[in-house]
């Protein structure tokens, strides 16, 4: 079943969080029409490289026009041509931006089908997705819009003002040239300060308009919008290590640009106030005495609203590994992308932003210093498809590591080379309508490496920060690391599943996780797990830490066991004992797929027998690494397993995937060659033969002592396979 069809299956819940996926940038129709060519199609690949982005983007456009001239509805059609026409004008230019969309919504696809398998959602993922968040945007909205609304009134009400003023201002002049004793002229003075007792009411009235204005501006961007962006940024961290899709960065600007445009009108309110004082002032005028505070206050707001504008939107990455970023390996190409949330004419020109590594890094808080080897000056860039923002992406970065006098480093660091945390920082300088506001911001953390062996080790401190803490900068975190609850840290194990494999981990799965963790400590959620258990301990009696482990599985499932894993036959983390304990009393050959407890990135399994007096056996065989898995699939494995009987005649032994599933109901649609085939075998030296010492020379005598017992020339090239030796 294609993942569409499973998507629509679920419930209205999750259906309501598929449909927040789904906007102007990529619409749900493309996804509906196209959804068996999309999802064939690799989008990770194209999100990273233009040349195959622009094939892809030239494809989905011939795509539609097929489906578009089948449609038999004339509204439909009408709507499907004014879609194309949209991609067009909006990725022609970048179709990678496009391939980028589509892969992250097919992730986030993933994700919540795999969060329907799950009993219920994790801690971190309630804690992000607040039952409150629709009312809140919906009263930010009405607030906005107020605001506007009361500032647009303002613009009248000043120009009244202004009109009155000159009103006043010619009847003035003009009671200057007439006789001073005259009873009209006597009569006009009375007038006249009834125009100028309204005018000041009118001065007044305006300034304390301004002034309640401002106090809610003040108010909505202290209690709403900034938390909104903390909000943002904290769905940042947590979407970087496999959380939930990031949204939301739209509805922000949205709300920035509202606000700082009434910021900016009433800036120029005040400016205009302040001319009509030099055509008529008077004593206790207002203006002159409310004005320079309220102005003060104005620029503030605009200062800081700015300032905090300036956002990382897509965190440094190698496009090598588009699902591990914030790790950076020296000499490698990586990627970022700064965003300007304010979006002003004003400030429509090209806007340079310069990068900096480790700006203002305390002296000896690493042991090794990096410089930006390429450019690290670009100059934003307005983005059409992004409604006007602008916007940097730098897409060339690249790290040296700097090289010390006499070969000698710098300080040495207790730390390990994936946990020295470094930063990545951006700056640039913005003059508009006066005012010069220095804009900075900074990457998350970032690890840098020099080996892809690294990778691993680095990985699991990317994830450790963005678990346990929001703070954008903390550089020294490793230098005492946090515990994590087990709830907290299960869910992001799962969320490793779901991203690298397309299936997250169910219960069951990951509470057997957790005991080969923490033993029985699994079923506390609250449990806490240190940083040196997860990540730099051995397992007790093996050479190689719990992550080591872990990782080298998802490995292993990514390169060779994915359409295994994601059918939901591997059993995974399941102890010998307890193996043991779930195939006793099940059907002779009856066997469970689990990874390896003794060989890193290794995948075995073990079947039940029972001997003529109803002794139960199990049989278990060495583990399929990905040196043996890169000759023979894993299911053709399944299929094609033979094992030595008593009359030294070869037969598969597996008969049901646990529970008690017929294999080749369960594996036959994996299988990718025909048993009977001509396809030359593998090599015999490349894998081990699949039975006991004793088995394999019982094997060798017999063959020796009598050849013509078994014919090679009658068995399947799978069978000759296991005769190898």
């Amino acid at each position: 079943m294609s993942q569409w069809k499973q998507i629509q299956l679920l419930e209205n819940r999750l259906l309501e969080h598929v449909d927040y996926l789904y906007d102007d940038n990529f619409p749900m129709d493309i996804r509906q029409g196209l959804a068996s060519w999309i999802e064939s199609q690799d989008w990770d690949t194209a999100a990273n490289d233009e040349s195959v982005a622009a094939v892809l983007f030239t494809n989905l456009l011939s795509q539609l026009e097929r489906v578009r001239s089948q449609e038999q509805n004339f509204l439909q059609r009408h709507n499907m041509k004014i879609i194309q026409q949209q991609l067009q004008v909006k990725y022609s230019a970048n179709p990678a931006v496009m391939a980028r969309v589509i892969s992250n919504c097919l992730r986030e696809e993933f994700r919540i089908l795999s969060s329907a398998c799950m009993q219920e959602q994790g801690p971190l993922e309630k804690s992000l997705q607040d039952s409150g968040a629709f009312e809140r945007q919906k009263t930010m909205d009405n607030r906005v819009g107020i605001i506007r609304s009361s500032v647009q009134l303002m613009d009248q009400a000043v120009k009244y003002i202004e009109d009155m003023q000159d009103d006043f201002d010619f009847r003035y002049k003009t009671l200057q040239s007439r006789d001073r004793n005259s009873d009209m002229m006597k009569q006009e003075v009375t007038r006249l300060q009834e125009m100028l007792n309204r005018l000041d009411f009118k001065r007044k009235e305006i300034l304390s308009k301004i002034d309640d204005v401002i106090k809610e501006i003040e108010d909505l961007v202290t209690t709403q919008l900034n938390p909104v962006l903390h909000d943002w940024k904290r769905r940042q961290q947590v979407a970087a290590i496999g959380g939930p899709l990031l949204t939301g960065l739209e509805q922000l600007q949205n709300w920035f640009t509202l606000i700082a445009q009434s910021l900016f009108q009433i800036k120029r309110q005040l400016d205009k106030l302040g001319e009509l004082v030099v055509k008529v002032t008077y004593e206790n005028d207002p203006i002159p005495l409310q004005k320079p505070q309220m102005e003060e206050r104005v620029k503030f707001l605009i200062y800081h609203l700015i300032k905090s504008s300036f956002v990382v939107e897509k965190q440094p990455c190698m496009p090598t590994h588009p699902q591990k970023p914030l790790i950076i390996k020296t000499g490698v190409q990586f990627t970022t992308k700064v965003r300007l949330l304010v979006k002003l004419p004003e400030v429509d020109y090209q806007l340079k932003v310069k990068t900096t590594f480790d700006k203002d890094l305390p002296p000896g808080r690493v042991s090794r210093q990096f410089f930006i080897l390429t450019n690290n000056t670009k100059a934003m860039d307005i983005e059409d498809y992004s409604n006007g923002c602008l916007s940097v992406d730098f897409r060339h970065l690249q790290l040296k590591e700097k090289k010390y006098i006499n070969g000698t480093k710098g300080n040495e660091s207790l730390l390990s080379v994936t946990e020295e945390l470094h930063s990545l920082s951006f700056e640039a300088c913005l003059t508009v309508q006066g005012l010069t506001i220095d804009l900075e911001t900074c990457s998350l953390p970032l690890v840098v490496i020099s080996n892809v062996s690294q990778l691993p080790g680095g990985w699991a401190s990317v994830m450790w920060y963005n678990l346990l803490t929001d703070e954008p900068r903390n550089l020294a975190f490793f230098g005492n690391p946090p515990r994590a609850n087990w709830s907290q840290l299960s869910e992001v194990l799962s969320w490793q599943f779901s991203t690298f494999a397309g299936r997250g981990l169910n219960k069951e799965q990951l509470t057997m996780l957790g005991e080969k963790l923490i033993g029985q400590h699994a079923s506390c959620s609250d449990y806490q797990v240190s940083w040196s258990k997860f990540s730099k301990e051995n397992i007790p009696g093996k050479p190689f830490s719990f992550w080591m482990w872990l990782d080298s599985i998802l490995e292993l499932i990514k390169k060779h066991l994915l359409p295994v894993w994601n059918e939901n036959y591997i059993m995974g983390f399941v102890s010998k004992e307890m193996e043991r304990i779930l195939l006793k009393d099940r059907e002779p050959g009856t066997f469970l797929l689990r990874f390896s407890e003794s060989h890193l990135g290794g995948i075995t399994f073990t079947w039940v027998e029972r001997s003529d007096n109803g002794e139960v056996k199990f049989h278990s065989v060495e583990p399929y690494t990905k040196n043996r898995l890169s000759a023979l699939p894993f299911a053709d494995i399944i299929r094609d397993y033979k094992m030595i009987s008593d009359g030294f005649v070869p037969e598969n032994p597996l008969k049901f995937l646990y529970p008690d599933i017929p294999k080749d109901d369960a594996f036959g649609p994996l299988y990718n060659s025909h048993p009977n085939s001509n396809t030359t075998p593998p090599s015999c030296q490349s894998l081990e033969p699949p039975m006991t010492p004793g088995e394999f020379d019982m094997l060798n005598e017999q063959l020796c002592f009598d050849i013509e017992t078994v014919s090679l020339h009658a068995l399947t090239p799978g069978e000759v396979h296991h005769f190898c030796f």
